[in-house]
């Protein structure tokens, strides 16, 4: 079983800077928030629809954006020291009111329980984990990355992938696993096929290595942690959902690597998972669009 990730705590009475950037030095992207609880707009460059720069290279409209400022909501939140105590975003620093956070950057999902009812149901169906009180209710914060979507039932969000979280402590209890009992709460399947056996076409394929990523930045052990978690998560997925949770995992190591100058081996990471999806009865013709797609959304740099 894989070691949580310890949530790190801010510095007492910080600032929102000050929190953001002792989040960040722990490796969880953030951004601002301004009174609301929402991000700062975009700036006029990245303004229209569909935003002029191409949106950030991890949002749904692919295309890179050089745009120094924070813009495009939670795409904005990063690690990045420089990036956080840059000019462009100093004065979004004055104004903010609080510091969100990228559930899915940090390797995270965060189960949104809004009221009291959708508490008391989390603690009847849900197993326990780190929680964070927030002003109406809490936040459940699990292990694992999936797919974000509101209302799932009443009072209750999940924020993950593509949606920012705001920051209210590091909590209370152990981060637990993400469960089948959260991962069900979005369905994006009716049903996957029973297993079959592999379609011979999957055999002999070659696996992640260094010599087909002599771009990328990160350590072989960084990339195959990584990748074998996702690949479990696609193997679980025997009942439902396992194309939708290719492409889940496709996505979020894809934008990993958006910085990376490349070469990174994402064909061979996409392959891996495409076997894995493939094992557990998905078409492969489907599991192979989901995986294409998913590495494709986070911006062609990735890809």
């Amino acid at each position: 079983m894989t070691q949580p990730t310890p949530l790190p705590r801010a510095p007492h009475a910080a600032t929102p800077l000050r929190t953001a950037l002792a989040l960040a030095a722990a490796g969880t992207p953030v951004l601002p928030l301004r009174a609301g609880k929402v991000p700062f707009g975009n700036c006029r460059i990245c303004a229209g629809t569909p935003p002029r720069c191409g949106g950030r290279p991890n949002m749904k409209t692919p295309g890179p954006c050089t745009c120094p400022a924070p813009c495009h909501a939670w795409a904005a939140a990063t690690t990045d020291p420089h990036t956080l105590t840059s000019p462009a975003w100093a004065s979004a620093w004055r104004e903010a009111a609080a510091v969100a956070y990228h559930p899915g950057g940090a390797g995270l999902t965060v189960v949104d329980l809004d009221d009291q009812a959708a508490v008391t149901w989390a603690h009847a169906t849900l197993p326990a984990t780190r929680t964070v009180v927030t002003t109406r209710g809490e936040h459940w914060i699990y292990q694992g990355v999936m797919p974000s979507s509101n209302g799932v039932r009443p009072g209750i969000d999940v924020k993950s992938v593509m949606q920012y979280a705001r920051w209210l402590g590091p909590g209370t209890g152990r981060t637990a696993e993400l469960p089948e009992s959260v991962r069900a709460l979005v369905v994006r399947e009716d049903t996957t096929p029973a297993r079959r056996e592999v379609a011979s076409s999957l055999t002999g394929r070659t696996p992640w290595s260094r010599p087909v990523a002599t771009g990328c930045r990160h350590t072989d052990r960084y990339v195959r942690t990584g990748l074998e978690r996702g690949l479990t998560l696609v193997r679980t997925r025997t009942e439902s959902g396992a194309a939708s949770q290719a492409f889940g995992v496709a996505r979020f190591l894809a934008a990993q690597h958006t910085a990376c100058p490349g070469p990174c081996g994402l064909a061979a990471i996409g392959e891996e998972i495409v076997t894995a999806a493939v094992t557990v009865g998905v078409p492969e013709d489907y599991a192979r669009r989901a995986v294409t797609n998913g590495l494709e959304t986070p911006g062609e740099h990735a890809a």
